[in-house]
C-alpha cells in the first residue's frame, strides 16, 4: 500500500500484486522517487520473494548503475531459460562488467545465442564485432545468424568500418533472403552508404534483395561533384565543361560544382568552400590529365581547405584513371591508322621522376610518343615542325594550344565522342 505522503516505501514487500489496481500508481511512484536503493529490490528478486514481471524491472532498469546492472543481469542469466522479454528491459545498459558476463553465457550454453546475441550488440564493445561478423556469416541455424546481424545492426556506430562493410557486403549475397535484405538496409546507413550499394555485383543478388536496393539507393541522394579544372584566363570556363556540368546534373539530380584555378576569390568557380556540402560531404574529381604541380602541389591543398568546411571524398585525377587510358589508347589507335609514324602526344610540360614514370607509362598503353608543349604560351611554328604524325592533344577543353593549331590538333579531347562518353558515364556514375 502507499504511504499516507503518497510515496511508496521503497519496501519491496509492499509491492502490490500483478493485477492489483493498485500496482500501476505505486509503480510510478516509485519511479518518481528522487533516489531509490536498488539492492533491496535485487535481492528480494535473487530470493524470489518478488516476482520478476516486466513492469517492476522496466522501472529498476532505469535506475541501474554499475555495479547493480551486472547483478541483475547475472541473475536473469541464472534462469532457466532467460525470459526474452526481461532481458530486453535489463540487458540494455553498456558496461564492460555485462558485456564479459555475456561472452560467458555465450560460452556455457550457445543454443542461447539467438536470445544474447542482440544483447551483446548493445553493449557496443568494438572487440565483439569480430564474433558477431563471424557468427553472421557462418552457416548455422537462421536464428543464430539473424541475431547475430541484429547485434551488429544495434551498435552499428560501433564496429570498425572497414570489417563491418566487407561482412555487410558478403551477407548481401547471402542465401538466406531476410539476412540479405537485412545487410542491404544497414549498408545504407553506413558512411557512403551509397558508394557501398553501388559496389554490390547486381547479378549475384536476389531478385527481391536488388530490388530493395533500388529503393535504398533511390532514397540515397549522390553527393555533389566538384569538378577541378584549370580554367583559361581570368577564371573563364570553355563551354565544353559548361557542358558537362550541365548534363551531369541532370543525370545524377545532384549540384556539380565547376572550379577553376584560375578563377579569382569572389567568383562562383573560385575553389574554395562556401558552405558545408551535407552530411557525407562532397566528392572533388580533379579533371587534370597529367601529374604536373597542380596535381602534386595545389590539389592537396584545395582538398585540405574543404575538409575544414565539412567531410570530402577525393578521386584520383582523370588522367590516371584506368578507363580513361584505355579510352585514350582506343582514340590513339583510331588516329594513327595507316600513319607512316606513331601518333604523338602533346602534354604539358612535367619535371620530376613522377612525371617521367608517368609519361612512359601512357605511351606503352597508347603507343604514341609523348612531346611537351605550352600550353599557355604555344609556338604554333615549332609545333608544325615537330608534327610529322598524327597528333592528340591531352587538352580536355580548347585552350590556347588547341585554338593555335586548331587544323593540326583537331577537337580536344571532351569533343571527341568516345572519351566524351566515357568520361561523363563514370562522373554519372559516382556515388
Amino acid at each position: 500500500m502507499l504511504p499516507r505522503d503518497g510515496d511508496p516505501s521503497g519496501d519491496p514487500a509492499q509491492l502490490p500484486p500483478a493485477g492489483d489496481p493498485a500496482r500501476w500508481p505505486w509503480l510510478q511512484q516509485l519511479r518518481r522517487r528522487p533516489q531509490l536503493e536498488l539492492a533491496p529490490w535485487l535481492t528480494a528478486l535473487e530470493a524470489g520473494s518478488v516476482p520478476a514481471e516486466a513492469d517492476l524491472l522496466t522501472v529498476l532498469a532505469e535506475r541501474l548503475d554499475s555495479s547493480s546492472a551486472p547483478r541483475l543481469l547475472a541473475w536473469w542469466l541464472r534462469q532457466d531459460p532467460p525470459d526474452p522479454a526481461l532481458g530486453e528491459r535489463i540487458g540494455r545498459r553498456r558496461e564492460a562488467s555485462c558485456a564479459e558476463l555475456l561472452r560467458q553465457a555465450l560460452a556455457r550454453a550457445p543454443q542461447q545465442a539467438p536470445l544474447l546475441l542482440p544483447l551483446l550488440g548493445h553493449q557496443r564493445d568494438p572487440a565483439d564485432a569480430a564474433l558477431l561478423s563471424r557468427l553472421a556469416l557462418a552457416p548455422g541455424p537462421a536464428a543464430q545468424r539473424r541475431a547475430a546481424l541484429e547485434g551488429l545492426a544495434v551498435g552499428l556506430s560501433s564496429w570498425p568500418l572497414p570489417a563491418l562493410r566487407r561482412t555487410l557486403s558478403q551477407l548481401a549475397a547471402d542465401l538466406d533472403p531476410q539476412l540479405a535484405a537485412d545487410a542491404i538496409d544497414l549498408l545504407a546507413r553506413l558512411p557512403r552508404g551509397r558508394a557501398l550499394l553501388l559496389g554490390l555485383a547486381a547479378d549475384r543478388l536476389d531478385p527481391a534483395v536488388a530490388a530493395r536496393r533500388q529503393r535504398r539507393l533511390h532514397a540515397l541522394p549522390p553527393s555533389p561533384l566538384l569538378l577541378l579544372v584549370h580554367g583559361r584566363s581570368g577564371g573563364l570556363i570553355p563551354d565544353d565543361l559548361l557542358a558537362l556540368r550541365d548534363t551531369l546534373e541532370q543525370r545524377r539530380g545532384a549540384s556539380v560544382r565547376l572550379l577553376a584555378l584560375t578563377a579569382a576569390e569572389g567568383s562562383p568557380h573560385a575553389p574554395l568552400p562556401p558552405r558545408p556540402e551535407g552530411p557525407e560531404g562532397a566528392t572533388l574529381v580533379p579533371l587534370f590529365l597529367v601529374p604536373g604541380g597542380h596535381v602534386r602541389h595545389d590539389l592537396p591543398a584545395i582538398a585540405a581547405r574543404w575538409r575544414q568546411a565539412g567531410p570530402l571524398h577525393r578521386l584520383p585525377f582523370l588522367g590516371a584513371w584506368r578507363c580513361w587510358q584505355q579510352a585514350l589508347a582506343q582514340e590513339v589507335q583510331e588516329l594513327g591508322q595507316g600513319a607512316a609514324a606513331a601518333p604523338l602526344l602533346l602534354h604539358h610540360p612535367l619535371d620530376g621522376a613522377l612525371g617521367r614514370r608517368y609519361l612512359q607509362h601512357l605511351s606503352r598503353i597508347t603507343g604514341a610518343a609523348c612531346r611537351p608543349a605550352s600550353y599557355s604560351a604555344p609556338d604554333p611554328q615549332e609545333l608544325q615542325l615537330a608534327i610529322r604524325s598524327p597528333v592528340l592533344a591531352l587538352a580536355l577543353a580548347a585552350n590556347r594550344l588547341t585554338d593555335s593549331l586548331p587544323l593540326e590538333l583537331g577537337p580536344p579531347l571532351l569533343q571527341r565522342p568516345r572519351l566524351q562518353r566515357v568520361l561523363l558515364e563514370k562522373l554519372a556514375a559516382l556515388p
